[in-house]
């Protein structure tokens, strides 16, 4: 008898492990990655307004998000770089003399002439509350590491006995911005200040946050993801630019939400066609709540006060847009929209609106490039609802006339896509995913005319 109660309590102690196992499995990873469960869509100050955006650029561009995109999904409103610099300047960064708001804890704070909000220690939360009161998301970039100015004022770090001195090095510093030490892992403060960052960044009640310089950096993601998780708020974090490699696959998706495939991408033919080489690379690697990132999107207008260009809508033809907008979709990149919101026309709104497309982008599953020969180029994803295949067709070849000092892109030629190729037999119905337009129903193959450096994106029913 006691045989047959110790063997019952054996397997029950086996089920309970078993049920636990189970658990763990069907949680599907880090719990962070239920806070991107789609590829986040927002707004991002950098294409626009550089280093030196205000605060009533932002609440424009929240204020326009609210009434125009909102109801699409998009959600984030992003400041980026240096807000903690009162007297930046655009076309680069003002390194000779920059003027910073920093506390006592080597912290940086909003620089008060260009937020106003953030006076008698408010910081960015009365922003922030804005942002949210719209029903929107609010987010911030920051660099990596440790002020310079920390160390150089022997500043305390909250929660720790040590001091910022204590905890940086001059090895791998920013190379094109000095505005940080890199911090060392494991020294007693390190982690402390990374902690006493994110602490102060959920008191504004951030939801996203932009990591700069820190690709490749395993040790400092460690930090920040550690800091973050212990912060009380859920935080998503999306890293830059593209230092890492589909190789390291395994450590990004259990440290972060987003990471850059490239560097700053501008809004040139060159830049977006080397794309379809990089968001090869990185094709089929992303997952629900972690996202290889293809950058920000150079559409509407932008370059007003940025590190490239006049002011100008994007340099990208309208054909070129379409490209852009398909490549992401088909790739499901986030999308971060970097023109100044307000400024758009009738096209840019309407690029960035339409269902269709947005669905592929945000739902799709199994990205791929199916194909690339002379410069005509596939790519397919699936629908996990209904099992459609959607296709994008792209004519990449650099044929153009030149017409009165203007560049003219306008041969085209047809491409073919076998649907054996797709795992598919005998006739399907096609729907024109831009237009709208139900292209009829096709039998083995599919064939359309894309005009040079244009696409098409499709569904297969």
């Amino acid at each position: 008898m006691k045989k047959i109660l110790i063997a019952f309590l054996a397997f029950q102690l086996l089920c309970a492990c078993q049920t636990k196992k189970i658990a763990v499995m069907e949680a599907g990873g880090p719990v962070f990655h239920k806070w991107a469960p789609t590829p986040p869509m927002g707004w991002n100050s950098w294409d626009c307004y550089g280093p030196t955006v205000v605060e009533d650029e932002v609440k424009a561009n929240a204020d326009y998000m609210e009434s125009h995109l909102k109801k699409f999904g998009w959600e984030y409103i992003v400041v980026d770089i240096r807000w903690y610099v009162a007297n930046d300047k655009s076309g680069g960064y003002n390194e000779k003399d920059p003027v910073y708001n920093i506390d006592n804890y080597g912290r940086f704070l909003p620089a008060l002439n260009r937020f106003p909000s953030a006076a008698n220690g408010k910081g960015f939360k009365p922003l922030g509350d804005y942002i949210h009161g719209k029903g929107l998301k609010f987010g911030i970039h920051m660099m990596r590491g440790i002020p310079v100015i920390a160390v150089k004022n022997y500043t305390p770090i909250l929660g720790s006995t040590s001091k910022a001195q204590d905890i940086f090095t001059t090895q791998g510093q920013c190379m094109w911005l000095k505005d940080m030490y890199t911090i060392v892992a494991g020294k007693p403060g390190a982690q402390e200040y990374y902690n006493s960052l994110f602490k102060l960044y959920a008191s504004w009640g951030l939801d996203f946050v932009k990591v700069d310089d820190l690709s490749g950096r395993t040790a400092e993601i460690e930090m920040v993801r550690k800091a973050i998780d212990n912060c009380g708020r859920p935080i998503v974090i999306s890293i830059s630019p593209g230092g890492d490699r589909p190789e390291t696959i395994d450590f990004l998706k259990k440290n972060v939400n987003m990471w850059r495939t490239s560097n700053d991408f501008w809004d040139n033919w060159p830049a977006l066609k080397n794309q379809f080489a990089v968001l090869k690379s990185w094709a089929g690697l992303g997952g629900k709540g972690y996202y290889p990132d293809g950058d920000m999107l150079p559409l509407g207008k932008i370059g007003l006060r940025a590190e490239r260009g006049e002011p100008r809508m994007t340099g990208f033809t309208k054909d070129e847009q379409y490209t852009l907008m398909s490549l992401f979709a088909i790739f499901g990149s986030p999308l971060m929209f970097g023109g100044d919101l307000p400024s758009n026309d009738k096209f840019t709104l309407g690029l960035i609106t339409n269902k269709d497309v947005l669905e592929v982008d945000q739902y799709s599953i199994n990205h791929k490039q199916l194909f690339s020969e002379n410069d005509l180029i596939a790519w397919t994803a699936d629908d996990p609802g209904t099992g459609d295949k959607y296709v994008a067709l792209f004519n990449s070849k650099d044929n153009k006339q030149i017409e009165e000092s203007k560049t003219i892109f306008k041969d085209s030629t047809r491409i073919t896509v076998k649907f054996d190729l797709l795992g598919l037999t005998g006739t399907h119905e096609i729907t024109d995913l831009w237009s709208g337009e139900k292209l009829g129903k096709f039998t083995n193959e599919f064939t359309r005319t894309i005009i040079s450096h244009g696409a098409g994106l499709y569904r297969i029913h």
